[in-house]
This record gives C-alpha cells, sequence and structure tokens, in this order.
C-alpha cells in the first residue's frame, strides 16, 4: 500500500533541505558537546575538532535557511488557528532561527577565547577574530551552555506543536516541511 501526501503548499525544496539539513546536524553536535566532558583525554580534542566543525556549518546552513526564508515566504497554514498558538508558533521558529545562529557564533567566540581557534575537520583554519581572554571565555561558555538548553527547550515545543497538529488535530501542517 501507497501512502500519498495531502495536496497542500510546501515549503520549497531548497527550504525543506536546509531544515532537515540543520535537524541532522544539531542530532549530532548537542551529544557530541554534552558528552564532551565524560570522554578520555587522549580522544576529547577529536569531539571538540567535529563538535565545532559541525557547528561552524550549522552556521552557515542557518544563514542560507535565513535568507531562503526572506526570499520566500512560508506557505499558507493550512488550517486554522486561535491568534494566541500563532504568536507561539512564530515565536517559536523566530527564537530558533536566532539560537540556531546566535549558538554557533557563541561556540566559535568561546574557543578562540581560550586559545584554540578553530581549524575546520583539523583541516581548514578559520581566522580568530579575538584573541585568547579567560575571562570572555568563561562567559561566552556561560552563554553557549545554557542557550543549548534553551534551544533543546525550543526544539522539544517546536516538536510538540508539530505532534499536536498531526496527531491532535490531524491536519496537514507537518507535510508542508516534509
Amino acid at each position: 500500500m501507497r501512502t500519498v501526501m495531502p495536496t497542500i503548499e510546501r515549503y520549497g525544496v531548497a527550504q525543506r533541505l536546509l531544515h532537515w539539513g540543520v535537524v541532522l546536524l544539531v542530532v549530532v553536535v548537542f551529544p557530541l558537546g554534552a558528552v564532551i566532558k565524560f570522554v578520555k583525554d587522549d580522544v576529547k580534542l577529536s569531539f571538540y575538532m567535529l563538535h565545532e566543525s559541525f557547528g561552524f556549518i550549522v552556521l552557515w546552513i542557518m544563514l542560507a535557511r535565513l535568507a531562503v526564508r526572506l526570499s520566500n515566504p512560508p506557505p499558507p497554514h493550512p488550517s486554522t488557528m486561535s491568534p494566541f498558538l500563532e504568536k507561539v508558533a512564530g515565536s517559536v521558529h523566530v527564537l530558533l532561527y536566532v539560537a540556531l545562529i546566535a549558538q554557533p557564533i557563541l561556540g566559535f567566540l568561546m574557543t578562540n577565547a581560550y586559545g584554540f581557534p578553530l581549524r575546520l575537520f583539523d583541516l581548514v583554519p578559520i581566522w580568530s577574530p579575538i584573541g585568547k581572554d579567560e575571562v570572555l571565555a568563561g562567559y561566552l561558555k556561560l552563554g553557549h551552555v545554557a542557550l543549548g538548553w534553551a534551544i533543546l527547550a525550543l526544539i522539544a515545543g517546536h516538536i510538540g506543536g508539530a505532534l499536536y497538529h498531526h496527531v491532535i488535530r490531524r491536519d496537514e501542517t507537518l507535510y508542508r516541511i516534509i
């Protein structure tokens, strides 16, 4: 039996690919960052390198997503929502964009401030805009960690909203991004 997608207006191909690319990268980056303090010292630098490199890619994909989003408004929503839920959904989307752009910037600046300039996948050196500054690094780390947990909460809210539409309301909202 073949599943047929409803006939609705969907996000463009670029928007869908960028969305799911970021999802995939966040699924890799977040756990890498969360386990770094638990891994053996002989592999710790490899974990940092992967976390930072994939995070740096998240930044550029998010900037591309922002450009595509600003030049291509989202398709109309297939169901009516209360003004309150529209504001909540819009706020979560905006906050996810802001957080997923700010987070890799904070992480990049933090590692620079700790005195470790980024080498993308240990191959391509990335120019360091700031020098070593332990005090600044501590503040940037605090922001990076706090924003990481905020992103996790925003993602949970985003997934919760998608499930609400798909399972409870049984509307076609989810199909716009698939």
